[in-house]
């Protein structure tokens, strides 16, 4: 036998000689031993952990800021079912408050083109209220060097409304871009992709088409994000047609009341609309007017009709959105949309499908029965999260946190980071 075989036998004899009782408790103690450590370290994992995503006791600079983990429970119940991710949502817009500076180019003359639309009213209102509200908010500032994004003051509106042409338009906008390139350094650091400019009118898209850097390369926050002028979402954002003021308050908890099942009133001024009113006009089940409500026939007729039903259909118009989507959403309808395309509202921020229905344009020929295969308990869970997301799609003068101008605000902020220079 060799010396380190004999040497290792030796080792196991001595070891078998001792009492064979001790070994099974040394073994225990050391299986005991080493779940304990692990149970520390798992629990301390957890708590160091959770500790980084809910501070319990922000500074007095960030309490104001930052939403606390004793707030948590009220916001997960408020939150959970309509974001992608609540808490990364709370976290980055706590973060936006704290941190987010926009500056505002002030040349322009206010009295006939830029900084101030007509009016804060019908269906062009969110434009004014942007406008409005950028201004009365801590996220401006007057020293550019603060600036994370620069707002370019546009206001086609304002243009339409003094009877401009689109042709005049054109070159109004690309004179007015093109002295802010030439007096400013900020456009050229980022050929203008730390800036945006803001429009709830079609014209306001086509208006800029005679600067392609301005469609190209900046930001632009449109209420019609249509793919085929160009809309990119990664980019752009889709501003909300907020019909304000609305004429009646807002609905919700009022499930009892719906007894319609869809409803659509409106002109034929699309293809999808036209199919809609074909098909369904004349069913008894669905409330579908190939026009709107003659006014005539009573007061607020159209808005009340909202009150009553269960789906509102919102396929799109002229262009692929309307204010429906937000009327919907005000009077407790829940909404259906029927596209096959439209980059909706802050739809990197909610789940849509937590409270409306996305159809596709081809499944208009089945839509009754669509909404009729819908569980009653999933119609109740629609309608309880469309009541929640209600702050996020009405304008506030001065602003109020969680509304529609501190969504749009929130997605400029994300779109910030993706900026280079």
């Amino acid at each position: 036998m060799s010396v380190g075989k004999q040497k290792q036998f030796q080792f196991q004899s001595q070891s078998q000689s001792q009492s064979p009782s001790s070994s099974p408790p040394m073994l225990s103690s050391l299986q005991g031993s080493l779940l304990t450590l692990a149970i520390l370290t798992l629990l301390s994992f957890t708590y160091f952990s959770l500790h980084s995503l809910h501070p319990s006791s922000p500074s007095p600079a960030t309490a104001t800021t930052y939403i606390s983990s004793s707030s948590s429970a009220a916001d997960d119940e408020q939150f959970s079912d309509i974001y992608h991710s609540p808490e990364v949502f709370r976290l980055n817009f706590a973060e936006m408050e704290a941190k987010f500076k926009v500056y505002i180019y002030p040349d322009g003359d206010a009295n006939t083109f830029y900084q101030t639309p007509r009016k804060l009213t019908g269906k062009y209102a969110s434009e004014g209220y942007f406008f409005q509200n950028i201004r009365e908010s801590h996220f401006r500032t007057d020293d550019p060097d603060q600036a994370h994004l620069f707002f370019i003051p546009i206001s086609c509106h304002k243009m339409r409304g003094k009877g401009t042409s689109y042709d005049n338009m054109t070159i109004i906008v690309r004179d007015y871009v093109e002295s802010l390139i030439s007096k400013y350094p900020y456009w050229n650091r980022t050929l203008g992709a730390d800036h945006f400019f803001v429009t709830c009118h079609d014209v306001g898209v086509r208006a800029t088409e005679g600067l392609p850097l301005l469609v190209k390369n900046s930001i632009r926050v449109v209420c019609s994000p249509s793919y085929d002028v160009g809309f990119i979402p990664h980019k752009d954002v889709a501003l909300p047609q907020v019909l304000q003021p609305f004429a009646l308050p807002a609905g919700g908890n009022d499930v009892e009341n719906r007894t319609t099942l869809g409803f659509w009133a409106g002109h034929r001024n699309s293809k999808i609309r036209v199919i809609l009113a074909r098909v369904w006009e004349n069913d008894t089940e669905l409330y579908i007017l190939n026009n709107r409500i003659n006014r005539a026939e009573g007061n607020l007729l159209y808005q009340k009709k909202f009150y009553e039903t269960k789906f509102c259909i919102c396929p799109g118009g002229s262009q692929v959105n309307s204010a429906r989507p937000t009327d919907s959403i005000h009077y407790g309808c829940i909404p259906v949309i029927l596209s096959n395309y439209y980059d909706l509202p802050f739809n990197d921020i909610l789940d849509w499908r937590k409270f409306a229905v996305i159809l596709r344009e081809k499944d208009v020929y089945q839509l009754k029965q669509i909404l009729k295969d819908i569980p009653y308990s999933e119609f109740l869970t629609l309608h309880k999260n469309l009541v929640k997301v209600q702050p996020h799609f009405q304008w506030n003068a001065p602003p109020v946190k969680y509304d529609a101008f501190h969504m749009v605000m929130y997605d400029l902020w994300l779109r910030h980071h993706v900026i280079k220079y």
